[in-house]
């Protein structure tokens, strides 16, 4: 028993209470992606919804939820014309468990009976399942890419397709997609945040009476299930009959030109891309209107729906925060609201024309010029903060670039990705072996090759081979895998010269955002001073990789071993808990070791270990000037690795091209 809905109004999450129901008023809205801090009853809201949808009409015995008014021809258990008898039951809510299998989500052919016997033989999966339905993700942010892929077709097409070897089945796949995540765990792929129709931010209530009224609710939850529920069985009737009332209102709710006209005007004044957000801020808009009984949709609806479905389609990289301006909202809203606004000012910092609000310039205390910044010495570096001994504040990163291709040598079998050659359940087809388990991509001329030499044993007397189960064959495929990319960054003090750490955050920057695309997991270590510290322990969510980075200061010595020694740690906990996954470890430093005892020889050893382990790794040497000693070279020998300038890094620098193959004929070498 889920507990009941009005659980969720005391901890602040309005938003996600009306973005929930207007889906469940129009389904055609496009669903909900739920985005917030870990503990916040994300998920208790999500299942409650369920119970507020009407119930269906199905098909008696069909397996895949056909509708009786209106049967899907090319459903597997049909036909159903005409349609016979029919039952009514809730509406499913389907979770999808973040490792499924494809078979799993999709559904199964049994491959031996269709080569053996001609017969499809097909088990539905959660698709099925989910039809006419909901399906939740939960950690959605997580999900594999092949799964991701599935879904995104399911979704468009409204319908899943099966195919094994030439054997194909078709069903329909209509549901309301529901996903929620904790961005602290990694950000959504572009192509599935865009599928989602809207998104709420939630985070837990910070008034205490409301935090005693949630733990008073769990507590008499916990102790009388069936009574609490029963307690609040007249409100939750109440709402899924204005869910109901709602519905049947919406056919009759008027779209006007000038709602529209504030629509497209939103959606271009925050240059969104394409034309899905105008739809779904329309369809919002619609059911705004319907859920409030009206049957003309105001601008009130219109603000509301923007702010419901616009926040998570402006991201333009994974380092952007999502989120809307509301005044550049308002302001698009009026200019087409059809009223008078007044004598237009050209001057829109002048006398009248900003509202009293100061320009936003780069000088005077608002444009956080002289205040926000430190003095600068006579070398152009920033003053010390008045943190540390030799603490400089942090500089801001350079314009990120696209960096060049790093990879770990081998072949893996790591979780899938986009960065090194792993053997996966996906990719090009490089020979066969006996399945593991369920067969799942046959290798036709393997199974054919094994089944040959018997068919007289087995007394073949027809045209078709007699095929066995020991004869199967899975097709052994080659792809990409994704890694572990553990930065180790020098932060001391010799970093800071000539505006060097600027461009050092500029490059472990395009690193990230390389290491996003990738679908690979980061890590952080700095060191200075006199120590080193992991200052993100390995994670999915490259934006908080980059936060970190950008307040990074810089100053003191440089404690080499120590961050290499730190880098070690974190690796050999993380094989303990990720076994398949292979790391990358990315030093970026000049190469100079000036703290502890022996600070040279100190971090020669330590290097020495990440050899000793095959553990791949590249050094960014970012000693710069007419003179160079050429110890970042030297470090990424001892390490087993390549060395690269900041400018080999960029992916259009040939000599960064010739430096890696020159790497990797020393290291077969």
């Amino acid at each position: 028993m889920t507990t009941p809905f009005p659980f969720t109004a005391v901890v602040g999450q309005d938003d996600l209470r009306l973005a929930l129901l207007l889906n469940a008023v129009s389904p055609a809205v496009g669903g909900v992606l739920v985005r917030g801090e870990k503990g916040t009853a994300k998920s208790t809201a999500v299942r409650a919804l369920s119970a507020l949808l009407p119930a269906v009409d199905v098909v008696a015995g069909c397996r895949f939820s056909c509708d009786p008014a209106a049967p899907d021809p090319a459903c597997p258990d049909g036909p159903h014309n005409p349609p016979g008898a029919f039952e009514s039951r809730p509406a499913r809510m389907v979770e999808l468990p973040v490792g499924a299998s494809e078979d799993r989500l999709v559904g199964a052919l049994d491959i031996e009976r269709a080569l053996a016997e001609g017969v499809k033989a097909f088990e539905p999966g959660l698709l099925a399942d989910a039809h006419r339905g909901i399906l939740y993700v939960d950690e959605v942010n997580l999900l594999h890419d092949h799964l991701v892929d599935l879904l995104l077709d399911a979704a468009a097409m409204g319908a899943s397709y099966v195919e094994r070897e030439g054997v194909s089945v078709r069903h329909a796949a209509r549901f309301l997609l529901v996903g929620t995540m904790n961005p602290e765990e990694g950000e959504l792929r572009p192509q599935l945040l865009d599928r989602f129709g809207l998104t709420v931010e939630v985070a837990a209530s910070r008034e205490p009476d409301q935090r005693v009224e949630v733990v008073r609710r769990r507590l008499a939850y916990d102790d009388d299930p069936a009574g609490f529920a029963a307690r609040w069985a007249g409100e939750e009737a109440a709402v899924r009959q204005r869910v109901v009332a709602a519905r049947g209102l919406l056919p009759s709710v008027r779209l006007g030109d000038g709602a529209l006209r504030q629509i497209a005007a939103t959606c271009a004044a925050f240059e969104v891309d394409g034309m899905r957000a105008d739809i779904v801020m329309a369809r919002t808009a619609t059911a705004l209107a319907a859920w409030a009984g009206r049957t003309e949709v105001l601008a009130e609806d219109v603000r509301r729906a923007a702010l419901l479905a616009l926040p998570h389609r402006r991201r333009r990289n994974p380092f952007d925060a999502p989120g809307l301006d509301e005044d550049k909202l308002d302001q698009a809203l009026e200019e087409f609201s059809g009223e008078d606004d007044g004598d237009d000012d050209p001057d829109p910092g002048g006398p009248g024309g900003g509202g009293g609000q100061p320009a936003p310039d780069d000088g005077g205390p608002q444009g956080g010029d002289t205040a926000a910044r430190p003095e600068a010495g006579a070398d152009g570096e920033p003053q010390t903060s008045g943190g540390t001994s030799g603490e400089q504040a942090p500089v801001r990163a350079a314009e990120p670039f696209r960096a060049k291709v790093l990879s770990v040598p081998g072949i893996g079998e790591g979780a899938a990705g986009r960065r090194s050659r792993a053997r996966t359940e996906h990719g090009r087809t490089t020979g066969a072996r006996r399945p593991r388990g369920a067969l799942t991509k046959l290798h036709l001329a393997a199974t054919v090759q094994a089944a040959a030499p018997h068919q007289r044993a087995r007394g073949r007397s027809g045209p078709g081979l007699v095929i066995r189960r020991d004869d199967l064959r899975q097709a052994a495929r080659e792809g990409r895998e994704g890694n572990l990319v553990l930065f180790v960054v020098d932060a001391s003090g010799s970093m800071a010269a000539r505006q060097r750490m600027s461009a050092v955050k500029g490059a472990v920057l395009s690193l990230l955002l390389d290491a996003y695309q990738r679908r690979d997991k980061v890590g952080l270590v700095t060191f200075r001073g006199a120590a080193a510290e992991v200052a993100l322990p390995p994670t999915s969510s490259v934006d908080a990789a980059a936060a970190r980075l950008e307040s990074l200061p810089t100053g003191g010595r440089t404690p080499l071993a120590a961050g290499l020694l730190r880098a070690h740690d974190v690796l050999r906990v993380e094989r303990l808990r990720d076994p398949a996954r292979r790391a990358l470890v990315v030093v970026v430093t000049d190469g100079r070791a000036t703290g502890g005892p022996e600070p040279v020889a100190l971090a020669g050893r330590a290097a020495r270990l990440f050899a000793a382990d095959g553990v791949a790794s590249v050094v960014v040497d970012c000693e710069s000037g007419p003179v160079r000693l050429g110890l970042a070279g030297q470090l990424a020998d001892e390490l087993g690795g390549t060395a690269v300038t900041l400018d080999e890094l960029r992916a259009d620098s040939i000599a960064g091209l010739v430096k890696d193959v020159q790497g990797r004929s020393r290291r077969a070498a």
